[in-house]
């Protein structure tokens, strides 16, 4: 079995239920849930015209490879009703496969790990809550070390 790491975020709709409800269809098809971190809400990133997110990360088990997991999860979008009218606009669910194991990976679909995700408050804070001492593959720094470097930037 693999460790995987997903980050999930929803601003339409009833944010919160959206989280709750995708996080039991992972479940239902097959991915073992190990930790769901608090919901957290956050402000819109790269598209700001949009209501507030609600974002969440989970850790689960999978015995799927990355690609088949990345499609469980596309897959999963479509079920809840997803629909993309523009890059990072408003959605009712999002699920983004971060990190698999310690792989690093590059294909035309994935990249592992998430290519942005150490710029993302977003993912991080969330990530932390379940993850904070998992390294991150190419950084070789702790997700709680990435997240104080990105809030100490901030500030």
């Amino acid at each position: 079995m693999s460790v995987a790491y997903i980050a999930l975020g929803s601003n339409l709709g009833d944010k919160a239920a959206n989280l709750g409800q995708a996080v039991k269809l992972l479940q239902a098809k097959g991915l073992q849930i190990r930790a769901v971190s608090s919901f957290f809400q956050t402000e819109p990133y790269g598209v700001t015209d949009q209501p507030e997110f609600i974002n969440a990360a989970a850790c689960v088990e999978t015995s799927l490879p990355p690609e088949a997991l990345l499609k469980l999860l596309l897959d999963t979008e479509l079920e809840m009703g997803r629909v993309r009218l523009r890059h990072w606009g408003e959605r009712n669910i999002d699920l983004d496969l971060l990190l698999y194991d310690d792989l690093i990976y590059h294909s035309d679909k994935l990249t592992l790990p998430h290519p942005d995700m150490q710029n993302r408050l977003f993912v991080l804070q969330p990530l932390a809550e379940i993850a904070a001492e998992k390294i991150h593959p190419v950084y070789k720094k702790s997700i709680q070390t990435l997240l104080k470097s990105l809030t100490d930037g901030d500030e």
